[in-house]
């Protein structure tokens, strides 16, 4: 789905070659700092040790405490339950930290905060898009068969609460 898309880099834990796909994608992004949505399990460890590992690909030198690049993983979800868990084997310039959108919209002020909603409305229907497997109202919210469908927080099994219905 996210290849349909346009996305250039997809890593999927459930493969195989997950940290070697990971590892290529963050030595031809450069990136170091990532958003994990699942909050708990292994992936923010995951993600750091292949950041270190893809920056100490270009080092110029050895240094036993890791790379000096700083490397972040902001944890904006929890779609795994479970304890947050990792292998410190990242080096010592790292950081884990929990991301919020409101908090974050209280503080980039008013002008921008004006240009992320006009950008959000703008690609409602493309960036932003969603697409639901059903929608229910309130009281089939509440319903048990419903709960079990919408707990299973899977990929592409969004469900709409309308509370018009």
């Amino acid at each position: 789905m996210l290849r349909q898309i346009g996305a250039r880099h997809v890593c999927s834990t459930e493969s195989a070659s997950f940290m070697q796909d990971l590892v290529d994608a963050l030595v031809a992004t450069g990136a170091t700092m990532a958003f994990d949505a699942t909050g708990g399990g292994k992936l923010a460890g995951q993600i750091l040790t292949a950041m270190e590992i893809a920056l100490n690909k270009t080092a110029k030198e050895y240094n036993r405490y890791g790379s000096t690049t700083h490397k972040q993983v902001y944890i904006y979800g929890g779609l795994e339950p479970g304890p947050t868990e990792f292998n410190r084997s990242f080096g010592m310039a790292w950081g884990m930290g929990g991301w919020l959108l409101f908090p974050f919209m209280q503080k980039v002020g008013s002008e921008k905060l004006q240009a992320l909603k006009q950008r959000v409305a703008r690609e409602l229907k493309t960036t932003f898009a969603s697409h639901y497997t059903r929608e229910v109202s309130l009281v089939q919210a509440l319903q048990l068969e419903t709960i079990g469908g919408y707990n299973k927080r899977a990929t592409g099994e969004k469900y709409l609460i309308d509370p018009s219905r």
